[in-house]
């Protein structure tokens, strides 16, 4: 968000893609012990230069759990006010970072992911339920959507790989709805988080891999040997594509995150300014102009990464050159 402070215009692009527990934790702050010239009086008062924002001056909390934890002036500022006014300050244990998120631990990503999975359970079931001659709206998307897929898997890969058909079908509509909702104000984009993008890149590598075996033995390393250049050229040829085929995961989930970071980020750049009146029409104009544009990059981030999903099924099932 903006803000306007004695120092100009303050805004954090990135904030967005913090991920933070669903159900945070607060603890009440019993004390701050001051750093870098600040003074906390014991009826709460505090020094001028802290309470008007100048500077980075930090301080040590300590919370009725008995933990500590570094807090700045604005925090140190409302300690102060709430001492003054005789109440308890209570401080966020997340953003303090002393509530350490686990394997189990429920997120704004794990939400925002169960959205995704409930999208799509409602396109494809509620949508489809009818299954009348002539569509609806919501069983002509699905209708659309399944189709369009199973075109691309059949070109691409051939007849033979309709059979993991399903399989690349659930990860385009899981992809492509995330990506959607994640254009929605206020929410979080689970495919920007390259924790996901890399398991999504890892299963399908580790997969077609397998698959490769399974379908081809021995055979299947003839991927990396090719065998119409010139015998000399051969070997360092296959050097090069062992590389390229083990650096597939990586840029197959580097290029989807990145891309849904950067349109988001600069979305917010372009929304904090908009606090700026001199430069707000602009701002905003700028705002609309990257949201269609993130409409656009959004449906062809999905399309890419199934389309390369199928190139790399076809390796597997037909790895000859």
């Amino acid at each position: 968000m903006a803000t306007e402070e004695s120092e100009g215009l303050v805004f954090h692009p990135m904030d967005q893609f913090i991920i933070k527990p669903l159900f945070e934790e607060s603890a009440e702050v019993t004390g701050v012990a001051s750093e870098g010239g600040i003074a906390i009086l014991p009826n709460g008062e505090i020094v001028a230069e802290c309470a008007r924002g100048i500077g980075e001056h930090i301080g040590v909390a300590t919370l009725s759990t008995g933990q500590v934890a570094e807090i700045g002036c604005e925090q140190i500022v409302a300690f102060a006010d709430a001492q003054s006014a005789g109440v308890p300050y209570l401080a966020n244990l997340a953003e303090l970072g002393l509530q350490p998120i686990r394997w189990y631990t429920v997120t704004n990503s794990t939400l925002w992911m169960a959205l995704t999975v409930l999208a799509i359970a409602a396109m494809m079931l509620l949508g489809t339920r009818g299954r009348s001659v002539v569509p609806s709206r919501g069983q002509s998307i699905a209708e659309l959507a399944y189709g369009f897929i199973h075109k691309m898997v059949e070109d691409v890969a051939g007849k033979e790989a309709l059979r993991y058909f399903p399989y690349i079908f659930t990860l385009f509509l899981f992809i492509i709805f995330s990506n959607f909702l994640g254009l929605i104000p206020t929410a979080f984009t689970p495919t920007a988080q390259i924790a996901v993008t890399a398991v999504l890149a890892l299963a399908v590598f580790l997969g077609v891999t397998i698959l490769g075996f399974v379908k081809n033995g021995a055979s299947f390393l003839q991927l990396f040997w090719v065998s119409s250049a010139p015998g000399w050229l051969r070997a360092p040829l296959a050097v090069i594509e062992v590389i390229s085929y083990f650096v597939r995961p990586v840029s197959h989930s580097i290029r989807l995150a990145g891309n849904m970071t950067a349109g988001h980020a600069v979305i917010k750049v372009f929304a904090a300014f908009a606090a700026l009146l001199a430069v707000s029409p602009l701002a905003i104009l700028g705002v609309v102009a990257i949201y269609g544009l993130e409409v656009l990059v959004c449906a062809i981030q999905a399309y890419v990464f199934t389309i390369l999903t199928c190139v790399y099924l076809k390796d597997a099932l037909h790895p000859h050159h």
